[in-house]
Order: structure tokens, then C-alpha cells, then sequence
């Protein structure tokens, strides 16, 4: 199994457990408008008697469509409801004219990909359904062959005419909650609809030539309606019930205070003691220190590294150690609090040999005690 199908099946995988978490899990309610483009529908009328017919295509039409459904969510990412739907437009095109209203009611299936993007809920689903499609108004101009008796440019108006059809749909888009309002979500979704078979209409109208009607029923005609197809956008809003707001995050764990630190390295430069910018600020943090931990006496060690006499790195190392008293003083931390060694080049932080410069070794310890 190649890397890619390896991650691809882990994701779908992967859809119902994230589903589980936050997945609709109960009764919901929604609502839906928005706009529907019917795609070119095909017109066949014949009315033998008077020997007229037409035949042509109406251009696709722009119109409205609402819906409201009501469903219940499974808590694993799939979902079922049953929804009511509305559509209108107009019928145009050189041959015909009139509107189209269609209603009836879908039975859907849906899966929610929930954890997939952040922030919204993409879903898909399909539904199957039942529509009647009401004609109003709906006339024809005649196309006439020899002998017709209604003469070339009348036109033959049908009464209103409801058709029932078999209806299918697909559906694809986003749930975005609304985190003010638990359960609440705002939703945008894509739908194709289509009609199965024709829609065939009745056989009584109104016959209307150079600016008069005449009345006829019973009359055989034939009108057939076919690729009934459309597309639409809808936003709509969605409440499911019984969902809690998630609790709180849990309040940070205090972050103890950093413990003050009991011990400081001052170190200085070689056969000199004379505090550094930073030794100074070393020292001064040690008084500041010492007033935080209670201290009772601070001790104050100074040590060389072994390059020179051990004599006179005895000295050199209390003059460290001096100096840096002075400065605890400055500082604020009482005289009688300090207390002064000097080691000289023994105890070194890093062991050498004798004669050897040496850093870290030349150095004052303070030790807060």
C-alpha cells in the first residue's frame, strides 16, 4: 500500500470517530431560501382537432425555492429527515409562456464530516421524494399546417394543471454554528433536483386569436413536459435540540513561583578583582534574593585558578571575596550578615594542573543560608 492510500484510508477512517464527538445526536428543526435556476425544459403540444401544434424548448429560468425539514441526527456523523420543498419560475420561450410551481416533500439521507474544517460542518446527502408541478397560466402559440382552424400566431391557454411526479435530489454543503446559541447553526447549501418522466397536462383551455378567447373543453390535446432539472442555492438556519453549551475550559493550575536560588557564581577576570557590569548584576540579584528566603547569614568564598603562587592566590582570592561583600552591602544586605573566605587555588570548579588559566575557577561564591 502506497503512502497516499495509506493516508486516505486512514482519514476516512478517522471521519466517524471525530463525527462521535460533536455529531448532531438527536431531534433537529430547519429552514431554508434561496434561488433555483430550471435548466431548458422540452415542449411537445398537439391539439389534433383543431389541427395546431408546437414544439420547442423554453430557456433556463430563474426563480426561488424554500424548504423546512424536520430530522433526527444518529450521533455518528449520519443523519435522516424528512423535508418539504417549494419552487417556482416562469416559463419562457418563443413558442410558450406561463409559470411553474412545484412542492412536495423529500425523504433525505445525510453524513455530516465533523472535525474535518475548522470552524464549519461540511455534509452530503441525497434524498428521493414526491412533487406535483403546477401550471398557471400557460399558453402555446400554434404552429399550423393546412386546414388548421386555429390560424398561424393564435395560441391555445390551459386551464390550471397540477402533475405528480416521482423527484430525486443531491445535496452538498456546510453547517457554521453559532457559538451564542447552542445547537443553533447557520447553513449554505448546493441542490440538484430533477423530475422523473414527463409532465403531461390536460385537455382544457382557452383558444385566443386576433384579441378574442374562446372557451373549448373536452378537447383531445396532448402537452408534454420533459428534462425537468434544477439547480439551487439556498442559506438557511438549523436548531437541534437537547445540545448543552460545552463546559468551560478548565482554569489554568496556578504556576508556583519560581524558587529563589540559593547559591550565585560571581566570576572576574584574570589576577584581578574588580567586578564586571554582570557580576553586579549577579550580586545584586543575590541581595535582592536574600530578603525573599529568609536569610540568616550569607557566605561569600572566593577562589584563583592555579596560575601564580599559591600565596598570592590566597590573598588575590580574598580580595574577591571582599569585593564582592562590599557591593552585597551596597546593595542593601545588612555587614553582620556576611561572612568572607578565602580559598585561594584549592577547591577548583574545574580541575587543572598547576599553572593554568583557568576561567570558571576564578570565581566568588555567594551561599545564602
Amino acid at each position: 500500500m502506497t503512502f497516499r492510500k495509506a493516508l486516505v484510508a486512514a482519514t476516512f477512517l478517522a471521519l466517524p470517530v471525530m463525527a462521535n464527538a460533536q455529531a448532531l445526536n438527536g431531534i433537529y428543526v430547519g429552514g431554508a431560501a434561496g434561488v433555483n435556476i430550471m435548466s431548458q425544459e422540452t415542449l411537445n403540444f398537439s391539439v389534433p382537432e383543431l389541427k395546431t401544434g408546437a414544439q420547442g424548448s423554453q430557456a433556463p429560468s430563474l426563480g426561488g425555492t424554500a424548504t423546512v425539514s424536520a430530522g433526527y441526527g444518529f450521533g455518528n456523523g449520519f443523519r435522516a429527515e424528512l423535508e418539504a420543498a417549494w419552487y417556482y419560475n416562469g416559463i419562457s420561450s418563443d413558442r410558450a409562456g406561463g409559470t411553474e410551481q412545484k412542492y412536495g416533500f423529500f425523504v433525505n439521507g445525510l453524513y455530516d464530516f465533523v472535525g474535518v474544517v475548522p470552524s464549519v460542518t461540511p455534509y452530503v446527502g441525497l434524498g428521493a421524494g414526491y412533487m406535483e408541478t403546477n401550471y398557471r397560466n400557460l399558453h402555446v402559440k400554434a404552429t399550423n399546417g393546412p386546414g388548421a382552424i386555429l390560424p398561424e400566431g393564435g395560441s391555445f391557454t390551459y386551464n390550471n394543471n397540477t402533475e405528480g411526479s416521482f423527484a430525486y435530489q443531491a445535496i452538498a454543503g456546510v453547517a457554521i454554528p453559532v457559538p451564542s446559541v447552542p445547537g443553533l447553526s447557520l447553513t449554505v447549501d448546493y441542490r440538484f433536483m430533477g423530475l422523473a418522466g414527463n409532465r403531461n397536462l390536460g385537455t382544457s383551455g382557452v383558444v385566443g386569436y386576433g384579441g378574442k378567447t374562446y372557451p373549448v373543453s373536452n378537447i383531445p390535446a396532448s402537452s408534454t413536459l420533459s428534462n425537468n432539472f434544477n439547480n439551487s442555492l439556498l442559506v438557511g438556519v438549523r436548531y437541534a435540540f437537547g445540545v448543552t453549551p460545552p463546559p468551560p475550559p478548565p482554569a489554568p493550575a496556578p504556576v508556583p513561583a519560581a524558587a529563589a536560588s540559593r547559591s550565585y557564581l560571581v566570576f572576574f577576570d584574570w589576577d584581578k578583582a574588580v567586578l564586571t557590569d554582570r557580576a553586579k548584576a549577579i550580586v545584586a540579584e543575590a541581595a535582592a534574593n536574600s530578603k525573599k528566603v529568609a536569610t540568616t547569614k550569607i557566605e561569600v568564598n572566593g577562589y584563583t585558578d592555579t596560575s601564580g603562587t599559591a600565596s598570592y592566590n590566597m590573598g588575590l582570592s580574598v580580595r574577591r571575596a571582599q569585593a564582592v561583600a562590599a557591593e552585597l552591602v551596597k546593595d542593601g544586605v545588612p555587614k553582620q550578615e556576611i561572612m568572607i573566605h578565602g580559598f585561594g587555588e584549592t577547591h577548583p570548579l574545574v580541575p587543572t594542573g598547576p599553572n593554568v588559566r583557568e576561567p570558571q575557577n576564578r570565581r566568588v561564591e555567594i551561599i545564602l543560608k
